[in-house]
């Protein structure tokens, strides 16, 4: 059958200023003797010309796969005119979109006059540039300053394709052009400006069969330039949507009660230089959290972050600085303008704010006073603790020669280990410590990835420029001696596509630290759990996540030279890479079996609640039909788009029943995540659905292996009868004696957790 396609746009008009008369049926396209591509109308006057002052009567006209109308030169080959170089309110792949001239966008007049309209595209000349919209002569929205892969006043840039568009240089004098990055020949991505001044960036929905677009620009009132004025801040989950920066007021009382904020807002207390004194307190600076940038930055590319915040404070003029990775030291001495709160991403301000707006103007003369009180009661103290040492320092010497302190202890430990370590034989890299607190900026929390109940994992770079993931394990982590090894043996001997690749491991005193390749979209939940971002999961990518996952756990449990049970399967164990294809990781808790072993049992529960089997949280016995329960969980998550502990606490029903009640009912499409819409993927989600109930089954006998899940989700053959899930989180609670406080905490679905059983 023939796939349909959706309805045809159109991409390029050559004569889009002069259009034929409808009636006009005698028009023509030709190359004329001079080699020109010429429009005629019926008359055989010249509509439109390439007009290329090369004459040659040896040319072509080619359409290539690409999108680009082209005239060639057939002697010596070269392409004379393209259209590719004339954009109009679409830019495809390998156009180029720059600062001035034909190398701008521009919409159409209206949705059906392809005359030249109000709004055009380009980049800004700033250094780095930016992306904007004018609307005449006057800015309409800007994308915010480009750091090497994205611009960061476009949020949505980060979350699902990293990469999407390159910013060349034009010449050695300057300016620059953008061109979208094509990712194959199925998967095309380009810019469409609509005659309203909304810039979006589409692309083909297969599974639906229409256009559809990652993320579009002006999308809500904020996005408009400047919407409130200078100084000011705007945030569109709030009434009103403008507030003046901290130290800042309203230019006009009247106006703002309005909703009139075009005039801004005036600082409030004038900051020290602007004073002229010297004994006053210096000015402070504020951090904004999570922001669009303001415009009309100044770019010192060379400063570091300490050097960009002294310069502001040394400089009068400066207002705010930040210092952004990919972009570095940003300076601004202009009123800031066009500044915007957003839900997530975003950057830092520094706001420069004189010392009474700072929140440290506190009772100096009382801190004072009890500093120096304190200052005696340890001068006192310290003079007794040293009689005290000097009193019974022969008494204990034997005691102190035959004992370690704790601290010793801890650090002989410390020492134990590390030699273990390096008594291993580890088919891995082993990293210097001071590489890795190089490469992530001595862990800085703005590389901070996100946390777990082992620790926190940060983003960073080896000298050689590869991007990596170092998960640092804390000293009250789960995961001890024996995870870091464990993880290490098994993953170091682990290849396949949907398993995330570790890289290397550093031990050093106390650090221990994994090395992963860098996973550019995080992990799965983050997009899932969000109501923002989970829109950005189409039918088409949560299907192969869940194929993805699948495929990798097969591999676990079958076909890798070692079978292994992962025993804490959960959507932030699921890492995604640069096109969503999913990688398990997080392999710290997870046990080897013989090819002939079945089943094993311990003591020790690790893993984590809502997503653990029956027979694994309340008897200690695991399988493979263990992470077959927890692939049901996730592939129900996936689905719903709702964590699997979500109802209980207001519906008084273990998820797992309620969606098995739903499906059971005939409403099972109820379940699926309502961002999916009403479409093809119905039959499919149903059925996946389905299969993902057969995995949570109370039996683990009752459950399909891994293999033949995966098949049931790819075939039509007809699946068994689900049976009803029994086993509910509230009766684990009272079999084990969980408190109520451990359920809450169980409740969150995000830390790894260890039990000490009897079974």
């Amino acid at each position: 059958m023939v796939q349909k396609r959706p309805p045809k746009k159109f991409i390029w008009i050559a004569n889009r200023q002069n259009p034929l008369s409808v009636s006009d049926t005698n028009s023509t396209l030709t190359i004329d003797n001079n080699g020109n591509l010429r429009i005629l109308d019926g008359e055989q006057n010249t509509v439109w010309s390439t007009s290329i002052r090369f004459q040659s009567n040896k040319t072509t006209a080619k359409l290539t796969d690409a999108g680009c109308f082209a005239l060639n030169d057939t002697i010596s080959g070269l392409t004379l005119w393209a259209s590719f170089d004339y954009p109009g309110n679409t830019l495809l792949p390998v156009m180029k979109l720059g600062t001035s001239g034909k190398d701008l966008m521009t919409s159409w007049k209206s949705e059906n006059d392809p005359n030249p309209g109000d709004f055009v595209v380009g980049l800004s000349e700033d250094q780095p540039p930016q992306a904007f919209i004018w609307r005449g002569s006057k800015a309409y929205w800007r994308g915010g300053p480009w750091d090497g892969g994205k611009f960061i006043g476009i949020p949505e840039q980060e979350t699902r394709y990293p990469n999407q568009m390159t910013i060349m240089p034009e010449n050695s004098q300057g300016g620059a052009f953008l061109t979208i990055n094509n990712y194959n020949s199925s998967d095309i991505r380009w810019l469409y400006l609509r005659h309203d001044g909304v810039l979006q960036y589409n692309y083909i929905d297969d599974v639906h069969n229409v256009w559809d677009f990652t993320w579009e620009a002006p999308a809500n009132p904020c996005d408009v330039y400047g919407v409130c004025g200078v100084f000011s801040i705007c945030t569109d989950k709030k009434f009103p949507i403008c507030d003046c920066l901290r130290g800042f007021l309203p230019w006009s009382d009247d106006e703002w009660r309005k909703s009139n904020w075009t005039r801004g807002c005036v600082r409030r207390n004038e900051l020290l230089c602007e004073k002229n004194e010297s004994k006053s307190e210096p000015d402070r600076f504020q951090v904004i959290k999570g922001i669009k940038l303001p415009d009309y930055h100044e770019y010192f590319p060379y400063m570091d972050s300490e050097e960009c915040g002294s310069w502001c404070l040394g400089n009068c003029s400066c207002k705010a600085y930040t210092f952004v990775e990919g972009i570095h030291c940003m300076i601004w001495t202009k009123d800031l303008i066009d500044i915007q709160q957003f839900s997530f991403w975003g950057e830092d301000l520094f706001l420069r704010l004189a010392f009474e707006e700072s929140g440290e103007d506190t009772k100096g003369a009382a801190v004072a006073i009890s500093l120096t009180a304190i200052g005696g009661l340890l001068f006192l103290g310290g003079f007794v603790f040293c009689l005290y040492k000097c009193r019974t320092y022969k008494k204990g010497k034997k005691t102190k020669l035959n004992h370690f302190n704790s601290e010793d202890r801890i650090v002989l430990g410390d020492r134990q280990e590390e030699d273990d370590l390096n008594k291993e034989s580890f088919e891995l890299p082993i990293y210097k410590f001071e590489q890795i607190i190089t490469a992530t900026d001595n862990f800085s929390y703005r590389n901070k990835l996100g946390e777990g109940g082992f620790g926190a994992v940060y983003k960073g770079m080896l000298d050689d420029g590869q991007q990596i993931a170092v998960k640092r394990l804390s000293g009250h982590s789960g995961q001890g001696i024996e995870e870091f090894k464990n993880e290490i043996m098994l993953i170091s001997k682990l290849q396949h596509r949907n398993l995330v690749k570790l890289l290397g491991c550093c031990f050093e005193g106390r650090e221990r630290l994994l090395i992963y390749e860098y996973m550019i979209n995080k992990s799965l939940d983050t997009f899932l759990f969000d109501p923002k971002k989970r829109m950005q999961l189409d039918w088409a990518t949560r299907f192969n996540i869940i194929q993805g996952i699948g495929r990798g756990l097969i591999y676990l449990h079958r076909d890798s030279s070692l079978r292994i049970i992962h025993r804490d399967l959960k959507c932030s164990n699921i890492l995604l890479d640069a096109k969503m294809n999913p990688k398990i990781s997080d392999f710290g808790l997870a046990r080897t079996f013989q090819m002939t072993q079945e089943l094993a049992n311990t003591r020790r529960i690790v893993g984590t609640y809502g997503y653990m089997s029956p027979e694994y949280a309340m008897r200690g016995v695991f399988s493979e039909k263990s992470d077959v329960f927890s692939y049901g969980v996730m592939l129900l998550e996936i689905i719903s788009g709702k964590r699997n502990t979500e109802f209980i606490h207001h519906e008084q029903i273990y998820p797992l029943a309620r969606a098995w009640k739903s499906w059971n009912e005939g409403l099972g499409v109820e379940l699926m995540d309502e961002t999916l819409g009403e479409s093809s993927c119905v039959s499919q989600g149903l059925r996946s659905i389905h299969v993902g109930l057969l995995c949570v089954q109370d039996i683990a006998e009752d459950r399909p292996t891994m293999s033949e899940a995966v098949s049931m989700l790819c075939s039509e053959t007809h699946l068994p009868e689900p049976k009803m899930p029994l086993f509910t989180l509230q009766r684990l609670s009272s079999i084990n004696g969980i408190g109520e406080e451990f359920k809450n905490m169980c409740s969150r679905n995000t830390v790894s957790l260890s039990m000490m059983e009897g079974r």
